[in-house]
């Protein structure tokens, strides 16, 4: 684990979102990184996305939940990030599920997760669902056209193989990194184009 950066400035949070679908350890390398960078993070995961974790991840529940600075349950409605009132840098949904995709597409808000997602619509802060799923059939597309129509950003974790990932954990490093690029955290390991391709012969 990674220790954190601290300048002594307080920052607004970064909300993260886990959902039920696969890809946790992506998440589990945003926390990681953004701990590193100094950056608070309020952490939501659904039951299924805790199942998922159980299931798939190299790490424990335990671990991704002390990546965190508070870990509200899902259930809990009257959470800080719940409230517009509470600032927040933004959020994160990763991995997004088609259910919760769903459910930010519609307004649902009978979990923690659907209702921190609204709430970051309505006060108009970056929301970005690294939605997970293939392929797809027409709901989801549909459910992806409302929710880009209500302001958020659809960054399904695609591989960039021109940063030339040394391994799996480079590939999914260098994902957390853009999704937390997406809002506004810089993070400086990220390799971009042009500066990731190499030189022509």
């Amino acid at each position: 684990m990674e220790e954190r950066q601290d300048d002594g400035a307080e920052k607004p949070p970064l909300v993260v979102g886990i959902s039920g679908a696969s890809g946790v350890d992506i998440a589990w390398a945003l926390l990681e990184i953004a701990r590193a960078q100094g950056v608070p993070v309020h952490l939501v995961i659904s039951e299924a996305g805790a199942r998922t974790i159980a299931e798939e991840s190299r790490h424990a529940l335990g671990e991704f939940r002390a990546l965190a600075d508070a870990v509200p349950s899902n259930r809990d409605i009257g959470a800080p990030i719940a409230s517009g009132g509470f600032a927040t840098l933004g959020m994160i949904v990763v991995p997004c599920s088609m259910r919760s995709l769903a459910e930010i597409a519609h307004g649902l808000s009978s979990t923690l997760l659907a209702r921190a997602a609204d709430v970051t619509l309505k006060e108009r802060r970056p929301l970005v669902l690294a939605v997970r799923e293939s392929p797809l059939h027409l709901g989801h597309l549909r459910n992806m056209v409302a929710v880009t129509e209500t302001g958020a950003i659809i960054a399904p974790p695609v591989p960039a193989f021109y940063q030339h990932p040394a391994d799996l954990d480079d590939l999914i490093r260098q994902t957390a990194a853009r999704l937390l690029s997406l809002v506004g955290i810089e993070v400086p390991e990220l390799r971009r184009w042009p500066a990731a391709a190499p030189s022509p012969d």
